[in-house]
């Protein structure tokens, strides 16, 4: 049985216990059965563990301790860093920690092989004791709480605490341990879909699938990708390319160079691999970011701008101005960059140059002024977090990766939830699952912010304007 726990629900404990933790479910009433000897059978000498009740009103609530619970005949445990608290009432998030008084903390835990999980003299919390049966799914628990006594309640009472009964459908125990950072959490940070092969086929589908808006008339999306030479901007297109494809790709030039190995602004398409239709975005390449040369603000504003023709080659001692050849004086929406992706090797996240940096921030300013979305892409994960060189699909468990997203995101000045870990196609010669689930996942969240720059443009247009757009081919 899986526990009730809910993600959020453990974020906010942990904001009360402190630190990176990592819960194990120790016991279960459902599953273990409601009897003393068996909470002190697999909860004694756990060190730090969490009791949790959730009564037959949908209110939850327990206790914490930092100490071990033992079989000691009747024995207080001194703990001041335990507390009670309540998560849900009647069923509505309620979040309340209640600390133990200071003078009362020689009485935190109550320690007796006949009884359950017990908090405070008196006592506070008493869950149980001996042994009881389920009746119509609820465990109407035979303890007493009497709040008050050792913790400082706040006003708060038996009734505004548990409904003022004891009945509950489960009761649980968790272990609480330190959790390193590499090391899986049992729920995902960020929540994705389960990764499975029809999940694949189902995200595959939806991006083959993708139209810009229909009432703007045009037919491709164009996403920029912008990175240090080496972070995998080429990379990342020929991982898309290759889930479409079927095979690895290496379509694009790729790999490790003094210089940038990009010398041309490229407008990738991504083509169905059978027919060898294109699909409705386009991937665009361009000259990686160096500290003394790549790629200049003005540069951008060209380039957000549409000004720029596909495989025009960049020369850093000619910069490009509207009297260079190729060069699109009036650019249509069609032709303007939708939505800007940052490529950040998360290898080099902590020795990135203040240059560099500073760099991003100034090609931010003329997104930001166009109301152009943004992501940041965190490449080379699996050089980051060693069990993700064995499986990515433990990227949204693993804290470390948690940490460098929280990171990134500080130092690129975007919320966390537009940094998107990824894994390019490297040293693989067979494509895998879970790589391409990442991948898709990213690239639905880059489409879905493109549609909102558009339906913005879409706002912003003048009716008539519009009507013309849908009347005319």
């Amino acid at each position: 049985m899986a526990s009730i726990l809910q993600r959020e629900e453990m974020d906010e404990l942990l904001k009360w216990i402190g630190g990176r933790r990592k819960f194990r479910l120790l016991y279960k009433i459902t599953r273990d059965g409601c009897s003393a000897s068996t909470f002190h059978s697999k909860c004694d000498n756990k060190g730090m563990t969490l009791t949790v009740l959730y009564n037959n009103n949908d209110t939850v609530y327990g206790g914490f301790t930092s100490q071990n619970w033992t079989s000691a005949g009747g024995a207080y445990v001194s703990d001041p860093k335990a507390f009670l608290f309540q998560l849900k009432f009647n069923g509505k998030w309620s979040p309340k920690q209640f600390s133990i008084k200071p003078e009362k903390h020689v009485h935190a835990i109550h320690c007796n092989s006949g009884y359950g999980p017990t908090f405070g003299a008196g006592h506070d919390l008493f869950a149980f004791s001996g042994t009881l049966n389920a009746s119509n799914g609820i465990f109407a628990l035979n303890g007493s709480c009497n709040l008050g006594n050792t913790y400082d309640m706040k006003g708060t009472d038996f009734n505004s605490f548990a409904n003022g009964n004891l009945q509950v459908k489960d009761l649980e125990v968790y272990q609480i341990d330190e959790c390193d950072m590499n090391d899986p959490l049992d729920v995902p940070w960020r929540k994705t879909p389960e990764w499975t092969t029809r999940v694949m086929e189902e995200l595959k589908e939806e991006i083959e699938n993708y139209r810009p808006l229909e009432q703007l008339k045009f037919r491709q999306t164009k996403i920029m990708l912008i990175g240090q030479i080496g972070a995998g901007k080429s990379s990342f297109f020929n991982t898309v390319n290759s889930i479409f494809r079927g095979y690895v790709t290496s379509q694009a030039c790729s790999g490790t160079a003094d210089h940038s190995l990009t010398t041309q602004f490229r407008a990738y398409q991504v083509r169905n691999g059978p027919s060898g239709k294109p699909l409705n975005f386009r991937l665009c390449d361009s000259r990686g970011l160096e500290e003394g040369q790549g790629i200049e603000t003005q540069e951008m504003c060209y380039l957000l701008d549409g000004h720029v023709p596909d495989k025009y080659v960049f020369n850093p001692s000619v910069p490009l101005t509207p009297d260079t050849p190729g060069f699109i004086k009036a650019p249509k929406l069609k032709d303007q960059i939708h939505c800007v992706a940052f490529v950040i090797d998360a290898s080099t996240v902590d020795v990135m140059s203040e240059k560099i940096l500073e760099k991003i921030r100034k090609l931010q300013t003329p997104m930001n002024q166009r109301g152009i979305p943004q992501v940041v892409l965190l490449t080379k994960i699996d050089k980051v977090c060693e069990p993700l060189q064995h499986d990515v699909g433990l990227t949204y468990f693993v804290p470390a990766i948690q940490e460098y997203v929280d990171r990134v995101a500080m130092m690129i000045g975007l919320p966390r939830s537009h940094v998107i870990p990824v894994k390019n196609y490297e040293s693989e010669r067979d494509l895998d699952t879970n790589v391409n689930i990442l991948t898709l996942l990213a690239m639905q969240q880059i489409l879905h912010f493109a549609d909102d720059f558009l339906y913005n443009y879409l706002d912003d247009l003048d009716p008539e304007l519009l009507d013309k757009m849908n009347t005319t081919d």
